[in-house]
């Protein structure tokens, strides 16, 4: 199994590692590295793509060749994982904020998401998530972190906080608000491998 992160922006080496360390402990054989060009994607059985800003990897991903090609292998099955900016990118309907800064959005899962909904950068937390797909809560790491307002179509909300969504499925696609790479906690990430 090949898993790839979209290394053009954000804590990819954080993806990376935590990728790595789920196979390990699932019994996985196969690795994760960046992907920074088409090549490097045309190599992946699937992909993360990892928090940071939206705006700017959106940009990066048209720059480098990527964007289209992410779009298309998603439509043909390739499971993806967002998270933070990477679940932003995964929606079909951004807010005010993404209108503003002109960010493409890849509009692959039937979701709308708020940008900036649980604040900015200094009033990051760490709280448990209930998660459908799991045996019990999850702690998410927050920063600067999206909700998922609305869901439609094949789109399920698969976990909450306080009433908010802030993990969705759709199929083999998945978008988290929070960033699971930083909690310690890999039992998403091994949720997300049993999809490929």
């Amino acid at each position: 199994m090949r898993v790839g992160v979209v290394g053009v922006q954000g804590d990819v080496s954080e993806h990376v590692d935590a990728v790595r360390q789920a196979m390990k402990e699932a019994g996985i054989s196969g690795d994760a590295f960046t992907v920074r060009r088409p090549p490097d994607l045309a190599k992946v059985d699937a992909l993360t793509m990892p928090g940071g800003e939206s705006t700017t990897i959106s940009k990066l991903l048209v720059k480098f060749g990527l964007f289209d090609d992410i779009v298309r292998r998603a439509e043909e099955g390739m499971p993806i994982l967002g998270t933070c900016a990477g679940c932003i990118l995964l929606a079909k309907e951004g807010d005010s904020e993404v209108s503003k800064t002109e960010t493409r959005l890849l509009g692959l899962m039937d979701m709308a998401v708020d940008r900036n909904a649980f604040g900015r950068q200094r009033e990051s937390f760490e709280s448990e998530i209930e998660v459908s797909v799991l045996d019990a809560p999850f702690r998410g790491v927050f920063i600067r972190a999206p909700e998922i307002t609305r869901t439609w179509g094949r789109c399920v909300p698969i976990g909450t906080l306080q009433g908010k969504t802030v993990l969705a499925r759709q199929g083999h696609l998945v978008g988290a608000a929070f960033h699971p790479e930083l909690s310690g906690d890999l039992r998403i990430h091994k949720w997300f491998l049993a999809l490929i």
